[in-house]
């Protein structure tokens, strides 16, 4: 078991609302995709691209590494992943919570949370011409 299965989501979409949102997305929905989209959008918790090749070799066998990121790329670009490059992993990240949100990182065990973007204040005092489109925040400790 990786470590993005150890966190199981509570809700899932049925398969008919995966193919729904992806021809909503102009996505194709071929049985590859859709059985990615299931994994990353109901049972992983921030997995990298190597958790879903291990997951489709284990219950979608033949699925090629190439059709993965290909896959992933598709679903970062019509916005239902977002994709993170954050400092403790040498990997990128997929993450099903598109909203305007932060991370917390458990150093003891590698477990990433999500925090709301309510819950740190962040007063950027930029120079004159700054526009920020995006930011991405980090916090490193423990839980409990």
């Amino acid at each position: 078991m990786t470590k993005a299965d150890s966190k199981k989501k509570k809700t899932c979409l049925s398969l008919s609302e995966i193919e729904s949102r992806l021809v909503i997305a102009g996505i194709q929905p071929t049985a590859q995709r859709i059985a990615i989209c299931r994994y990353v959008l109901c049972e992983a918790d921030h997995p990298t691209a190597d958790d879903v090749k291990t997951w489709a070799d284990q219950n979608f066998p033949k699925m090629s590494l190439a059709t993965v990121y290909n896959t992933l790329g598709v679903l970062v670009g019509a916005r239902l992943l977002k994709e993170l490059k954050l400092p403790h992993s040498g990997s990128v990240i997929y993450d099903d919570n598109v909203s305007q949100h932060f991370h917390f990182l458990d150093e003891k065990t590698g477990e990433l949370h999500d925090l709301p973007a309510s819950a740190i204040e962040i007063t950027p005092r930029l120079k004159r011409g700054f526009r920020v489109s995006s930011m991405e925040v980090l916090l490193k400790g423990s839980v409990g």
